[in-house]
């Protein structure tokens, strides 16, 4: 019993200091020496104050700011306790009046709106918390959110190019605008002139 008991918890020693010790501090030192904004959780600084993550989304409900993708988590938008998609078929009821619904809040926000409305505007995602929006949606809104703060079109516009990012690897996904991080820049362009903040 001795000769099998001893080799057992030698090595289960061992692959607990390298399993549950090292390894973990060799990948923190990594991530700490070549990823510092990603092991932080990817957080968005305002006056030095975090007031999101660039990895989740978060609701913005004023014409001054641009909307992100509607969340179907429970019981608030993009809770990430809640993670998840509503799994409502495209000949659901309930998914056809919510759509119905969020194409009436773009249309009454910017009536002389003529652009098509980008899906993603509309539709919820699977996971719910989509920090980003596709480049037809942020144009979509332009034309609102420069009015609403009173600043040209083409400076709105800028401010989207320059918050766009193309496919990962110039292949993978679609190029999106990151919409916490476009509103925070939009803040600093020209602040809101009310209360609805990121």
């Amino acid at each position: 019993m001795k000769t099998i008991l001893r080799p057992a918890l030698v090595l289960f020693a061992l692959l607990t200091v390298i399993c549950c010790g090292l390894y973990p501090a060799l990948v923190t030192g990594i991530g700490r020496a070549a990823f510092v904004d990603q092991v932080d959780g990817s957080l968005l600084l305002r006056d030095g104050k975090p007031v999101g993550s660039a990895l989740i989304g978060q609701s913005f409900s004023s014409p001054q700011y641009f909307w992100g993708r509607p969340s179907a988590t429970a019981p608030m938008p993009n809770n990430g306790l809640a993670s998840g998609g509503a799994n409502q078929g495209p000949t659901n009821p309930a998914l056809i009046d919510a759509v119905k619904g969020r194409l009436d809040a773009l249309k009454a926000a910017d009536p002389d709106n003529a652009l098509p409305v980008p899906v993603d505007l509309v539709t919820a995602s699977a996971s719910g918390l989509d920090p980003d929006i596709s480049i037809a949606a942020a144009q979509f809104q332009i034309a609102r959110v420069a009015r609403e703060r009173k600043l040209p079109a083409d400076q709105v516009r800028v401010l989207v190019d320059q918050f766009s990012a193309g496919r990962l690897f110039g292949i993978l996904g679609e190029p999106r605008v990151n919409v916490l991080k476009l509103n925070l820049a939009l803040d600093q362009a020209a602040p809101a002139t009310s209360k609805s903040t990121p």
